[in-house]
């Protein structure tokens, strides 16, 4: 029933390569073509927007025709293209439509990664699986942002998006390995707490969509029971501790680099920042799990805050107060602690969902709160840059950190919901 070959493994690092490359390299793209953080934060907000679309119909294409080899085949070619027409154009608009495309075709490799883990080990073996490969695009991350933090120094940034290409190529070929055909439901996932976690807890960026089935508007009924001062199921609040934590989290970074741009960093310090993050990020990956069975998932969601909106604090209040090499470690400090709280909420709150989930309703559920993550992704990366753009920077981190403690409130209070087990 297994498939005793992993050799599709292969295909995992260089399309983290290839996406994790873009994703700073567009920004700067957009910024080097005259664009400003407005512009910024309409190229990411098309780019997720697409990605949450291009979630579901990937999703149900696969659930549908059960093909894998195909999805990947396209996704990664169409990545490739997409990587040397942004070699080629020069128009600030046309990076807004390849920002879109990309968004949309590169969510295509998730559904397929889920079902191969599904297929290739037995489901108490998801969770290291799932591991080993948080651990290879956390690698691949690495490779991204020490080519580009040298590239600086040769070439400028244009050249760059073919070694994009070229990696999104090798992923073309390393797919061929992938069996053709699936024998498992990806509705099968959702019953693997272990096996989710590991879903949502490594992606900093391409944020892991679960849409098993599409929302429906009577799925949406404990989110709108809350606005009728009642509530039908404190899953509902889980669901706003969610919008307004990724809502925030997303105005500090769609604003990240063109404020570091505004403060004269040059694109290879912004490539060493991403690289000092990731290996943070890589670093805490193995501490999480042992500091939350210590401590509960409840008590290290909520000390996940501190970090997140100290960080926003320490890149608004010091990088424009500091200079020259200083600079540069005020905004490593402040990237290093914005992913190591968001590894620790992420890992936290996705078990606290889960064990929320009505046992049976598992897909229902965790779309409505992928289309809550993926609004707040969305809203927040519009709102950065017109708030930057139309007033400044410390009002948009300012917006950014209040949205991250209300959802410490929102948390607080479906915890003191959840224990006192009142419905109001």
């Amino acid at each position: 029933m297994f498939q005793s070959n992993k050799k599709w493994l292969f295909f995992i690092m260089p399309s983290s390569i290839a996406a994790e490359g873009l994703h700073i390299a567009i920004p700067l793209y957009v910024l080097f073509l005259g664009g400003n953080v407005a512009d910024v934060g309409i190229v990411i907000g098309l780019h997720y927007a697409f990605s949450s679309i291009g979630s579901i119909f990937w999703g149900k294409i696969i659930d549908k025709y059960h093909v894998k080899r195909i999805i990947l085949l396209v996704s990664f070619s169409v990545i490739t293209a997409c990587c040397i027409w942004l070699f080629f154009i020069t128009e600030l608009s046309i990076v807004f439509i390849i920002s879109s495309i990309a968004g949309f075709f590169i969510i295509g490799k998730n559904p397929v990664t889920q079902l191969l883990v599904m297929e290739s080990v037995p489901n108490n073996q998801w969770s290291k699986l799932f591991a080993n490969i948080s651990i290879l695009t956390g690698f691949g991350s690495l490779i991204a942002f020490v080519v580009g933090s040298v590239w600086d120094s040769f070439f400028d940034l244009k050249p760059y998006f073919l070694f994009c290409a070229l990696t999104s190529a090798g992923a073309v070929l390393f797919s061929i390995l992938v069996g053709s055909k699936s024998f498992l439901e990806r509705e099968t996932l959702v019953h693997s707490v272990y096996g989710l976690k590991h879903v949502f807890n490594h992606n900093r960026y391409n944020f892991q969509l679960i849409f098993t089935k599409i929302p429906k508007k009577y799925d949406f009924k404990h989110l709108t029971s809350l606005f009728q001062r009642k509530m039908s199921h404190e899953i509902g609040i889980l669901y706003f501790t969610n919008f307004l934590f990724y809502f925030g989290s997303n105005i500090y970074f769609t604003a990240f680099i063109p404020f570091l741009k505004e403060y004269s960093f040059t694109d290879s310090q912004v490539f060493i920042i991403y690289l000092i993050q990731t290996i943070t990020l890589l670093a805490i990956f193995f501490v999480v799990p042992k500091l939350i069975s210590k401590i509960s998932e409840e008590r290290a969601a909520q000390i996940a805050y501190l970090p997140r909106i100290l960080g926003i604090i320490i890149a608004s209040a010091l990088i424009p107060m500091a200079s020259g090499f200083d600079s540069f470690i005020v905004a490593a400090v402040s990237s290093s602690l914005m992913v190591s709280a968001f590894s620790i909420f992420s890992t936290a709150s996705s078990v606290i969902l889960f064990k929320t989930i009505p046992r049976g309703f598992e897909g229902r559920f965790l779309g409505v709160n992928s289309f809550m993550v993926g609004l707040g992704i969305f809203l927040g990366a519009i709102t950065s840059g017109f708030v930057a753009n139309s007033i400044n920077y410390p009002v948009a981190f300012t917006i950014a950190s209040i949205g991250i403690f209300l959802s410490l409130l929102t948390f607080r209070s479906y915890l003191k919901h959840r224990l006192s087990h009142k419905v109001v």
